[in-house]
């Protein structure tokens, strides 16, 4: 049986005797990347990365006072001063909250925007989380990352250095799993050095504390976030650090790309 997969060669960022140094973490919400990856970012870009930080939403529904438009454009200007802090670009696909969806004009978008970062290395949610916009973002994550770079997936050029990237899933919430299981990373990252810049990142979002503390019951908005990345110290032997999961699918890069970065440093 024919496939037309067969017929296109997408090289593994493994497979390319340089790497292109294009970072790309693509969550559901404006503030998720502070809390589960930008320490890895602040190290990308401290490494001479070009780092892009998108979300699926503006952040619509994260208020209990404002209407969607007016906490949308709070919360996108506050994911632009966050990602302004490490030089990184910030994108949105402008999808809504609590209605995120794998669907074909979805997929498309996130497509598009991999088309135009053209990322070697990307960070999403991880598949099981504990709410549904984090797992369908990771799907889309999973599906633009392994299909960008066929030529015919998107209007948008292809640029040539269009890979099937590294692909790493986030820590869920609380390091666990929606039954209540730990999750076991593959990949740690130690960032007690960029816990500073890391809490200023997220500092930026000021509108989430109140609406966190009204609808999860959640206080400490910055202690929080460092209580889970001491957490994750303690398990790697240093004083915070951020995990992850390696994809390690077909056609995926399966070297340790990110423990190969900073391993000894």
């Amino acid at each position: 049986m024919y496939c037309p997969w067969e017929s296109i060669t997408i090289l593994r960022v493994s497979e390319r005797a340089s790497v292109n140094k294009t970072v790309l973490s693509f969550l559901a919400h404006p503030d998720d990347a502070e809390f589960l990856c930008a320490g890895a970012l602040i190290r990308l870009a401290d490494a001479g990365w070009s780092v892009h930080i998108a979300s699926a939403t503006p952040g619509d529904c994260g208020t209990m006072t404002d209407d969607r438009w007016t906490i949308g454009a709070t919360r996108t200007a506050e994911a632009a001063r966050a990602a302004a802090l490490i030089g990184a670009a910030n994108h949105c696909l402008d999808e809504q909250d609590v209605r995120v969806v794998y669907d074909k004009p979805t997929v498309q978008k996130a497509v598009d925007l991999f088309r135009r970062v053209a990322p070697s290395l990307v960070f999403t949610h991880a598949p099981k989380d504990y709410m549904m916009d984090h797992e369908m973002t990771s799907l889309l994550a999973r599906a633009a990352s392994f299909g960008y770079a066929a030529p015919n997936v998107s209007a948008h050029p292809r640029r040539p250095e269009s890979v099937i990237p590294h692909l790493y899933y986030c820590d869920p919430v609380e390091g666990i799993d929606p039954f209540g299981h730990e999750v076991e990373p593959t990949t740690w990252v130690d960032v007690s050095r960029q816990m500073e810049k890391k809490t200023a990142m997220l500092a930026c979002h000021a509108s989430q504390r109140q609406w966190l503390r009204a609808h999860h019951g959640m206080d400490e908005y910055l202690e929080s976030m460092k209580r889970h990345a001491a957490m994750r110290g303690k398990k790697l032997g240093v004083e915070f650090a951020e995990a992850f999961v390696q994809h390690r699918g077909h056609a995926y890069p399966r070297n340790d790309l990110l423990t190969e970065l900073f391993s000894g440093r």
